[in-house]
């Protein structure tokens, strides 16, 4: 059984912690639906002042809703689209201060007001992005992409993703 808690104290001291129980939650296992679905619950459960945490997925070029926890969300996202499909063209991290001034934002929860997308990358090919919204404006910042960056790293790492790059899993 896995009990995580909001840790209180220093923002990096938390995140700190979050990329350990990550590792924990994670080890041993490497299913790709397994690995998103605690990853984010586990997102969902441990940061303060979010209000859906998950993942997106490219399928026949555009990204499908995947594992989450959250309101329930727009299940299809074309490249270049909102946040999450902005993330996948410039194929970058996006930290989105206030949703509401970014062009083009989809609202799938209108008590939104910032964002953070990281892309899943593997062998250089986007295959998703975690994509994490709160309703505080300004919630997002470099320490946050840094960590949450890692945590990604994490999540990757130990994650078979052949279903995914060969298709499989979407058949």
């Amino acid at each position: 059984m896995f009990v995580f808690e909001q840790a209180k104290g220093n923002k990096e001291a938390n995140y700190e912690q979050m990329l350990k129980q990550c590792e924990a939650l994670l080890e041993g296992e490497t299913d790709w639906l397994a690995n998103l679905a605690n990853t984010a619950s586990h997102l969902f459960h441990v940061l303060p002042d979010i209000n859906w945490a998950g993942y997106y997925l490219m399928k026949d070029g555009e990204l499908v809703l995947g594992p989450f926890q959250g309101k329930p969300a727009c299940v299809r996202i074309p490249v270049g689209k909102g946040v999450c499909g902005t993330a996948v063209a410039k194929e970058q991290t996006m930290v989105v201060e206030d949703v509401l001034a970014f062009p083009g934002h989809i609202a799938c929860d209108a008590a939104s007001r910032s964002e953070i997308v990281i892309p899943l990358r593997i062998d250089g090919k986007i295959v998703g992005v975690l994509d994490i919204d709160s309703p505080v404006e300004k919630r997002f910042d470099q320490v946050d992409q840094k960590y949450l960056e890692a945590y990604v790293a994490i999540v990757l790492s130990h994650t078979d993703w052949s279903p995914i790059l060969n298709g499989s899993c979407f058949a």
